[in-house]
């Protein structure tokens, strides 16, 4: 049985610009080499862009991996809200 909203781990959605991927894939597998921890899902990728799903607890060390805007994979975005982080770029 799934666990009502309130009992669920927080989340956080990172906002992401992508280079040098041409699958998704292949983007995952990038992701889960410089992933700081186990738990994380890629939800969306175009053009150059993705969305993954983290936990609010995790978000420290995520941000350190992905700061680094000579990185292939960075994050533009972060936020509680799919949505906000669809808009903010533009996906």
């Amino acid at each position: 049985k799934r666990l009502t909203k309130a009992l669920r781990a927080k989340r956080r959605w990172v906002g992401l610009n992508v280079s040098n991927c041409k699958s998704r894939t292949e983007l995952e597998e990038k992701i889960r080499e410089i992933a700081p921890v186990e738990e994380w899902k890629l939800m969306d990728f175009k053009e150059g862009k993705a969305i993954i799903r983290i936990l609010l607890k995790d978000q420290d060390p995520w941000r350190d991996v992905l700061s680094n805007p000579e990185s292939p994979i960075h994050s533009v975005t972060m936020s509680g809200k799919i949505r906000l982080v669809r808009e903010r770029i533009y996906l």
